[in-house]
């Protein structure tokens, strides 16, 4: 019978900034059980300013007050162990629910981030209240713009292979990561190749909601939990991530170079639709160009993003 547990955000269950296979888990779980996993964002520079409404979620301020080493900008709840998890299996991560942690976000720039940082050589920073009832935040600006909040985790991801080290959650890899794809929220499931025993799960980077490409850097920032069932494929000898939605298959490609980038996410499609519908990847390269969208998924990580869609139904 699966089991469920609840790892709270701590100075003991989170990594500031970094993923690791010499990382300890936090827990270990069976194939199949749901994890549900607290996380928070942001760093103290970003906090809303003395007297302000806005509340900093007593984990968080735990967190600050704490004062881990901070390799990398983002802040991982995990990783959390999956027994039986070998290099050369698969994780399966479906994403049953994601709940808002707090009442406001933020959304800034900083010199030398984003994708025009020529453009806009200085700081700037909003604090953007949450209507957690109503799902919407409201960007003070232009008098007040509400938008629909369509909540996913910028940061999902195993644990990189022990010969990388320790690596910044900054950059999107082979191990997920930093992915910053907003497809991949409630509902959907992302496939993530195991590198080490256990394979070791950390999720973090709370997205209210971003536009593709995130070209500001931010997206709306915030606390959220998240609801994972972790289930092992085993021996599925998955060498990149991949995801689905209800309503389509979703196959990725990171690079410093997003022409590049571009090139690994058609060749994950190409190779999924061959392997999927008994195809030819002459003829599935020709479908990618008929029947698949693919977007950017962001361009400011150092390792730039591209997805492809393919709807459900057309192939199987």
């Amino acid at each position: 019978m699966p089991q469920t547990h609840r790892i709270p955000a701590s100075p003991e269950t989170i990594r500031w900034g970094s993923f690791d296979a010499a990382h300890k888990p936090v827990l270990e779980v069976e194939s199949g059980d749901l994890v549900v996993l607290e996380c928070v964002s942001g760093a103290p520079e970003v906090m809303p300013p003395a007297g302000s409404p806005l509340r900093v979620p007593p984990a968080l301020a735990a967190i600050h007050a704490a004062n881990p080493p901070r390799p990398g900008p983002h802040i991982l709840t995990g990783p959390v162990a999956v027994r039986g998890a070998e290099p050369g299996d698969a994780l399966r991560v479906e994403i049953e629910k994601i709940e808002l942690g707090a009442d406001w976000g933020f959304c800034g720039f900083r010199p030398l981030g984003g994708t025009i940082p020529e453009d806009f050589p200085y700081r700037h920073l909003l604090h953007i209240p949450v209507d957690r009832e109503a799902r919407t935040a409201t960007v003070p600006v232009g008098g007040g713009i509400t938008l629909p909040l369509a909540p996913f985790f910028g940061v999902m991801g195993v644990a990189p292979p022990a010969e990388w080290g320790a690596i910044s959650t900054k950059e999107p890899r082979a191990h997920g990561g930093n992915l910053d794809n907003k497809e991949i929220g409630e509902g959907a499931t992302l496939y993530l190749p195991v590198h080490v025993p256990g394979a070791m799960f950390s999720a973090g980077d709370g997205h209210g909601v971003q536009g593709d490409g995130e070209v500001c850097i931010n997206a709306l920032e915030m606390c959220l939990t998240g609801h994972f069932r972790l289930t092992l494929e085993k021996g599925a000898k998955l060498a990149y991530p991949r995801a689905e939605t209800p309503t389509h298959f979703i196959s990725m490609g990171m690079h410093e170079d997003l022409d590049e980038a571009m090139k690994r996410a058609l060749r994950e499609m190409i190779a999924f639709i061959a392997a999927r519908a008994n195809m030819s990847p002459a003829d599935a390269y020709l479908l990618c160009s008929l029947a698949v969208d693919f977007h950017v998924t962001q361009t400011v990580n150092g390792e730039k993003g591209v997805h492809g869609m393919l709807r459900k139904g057309l192939l199987f």
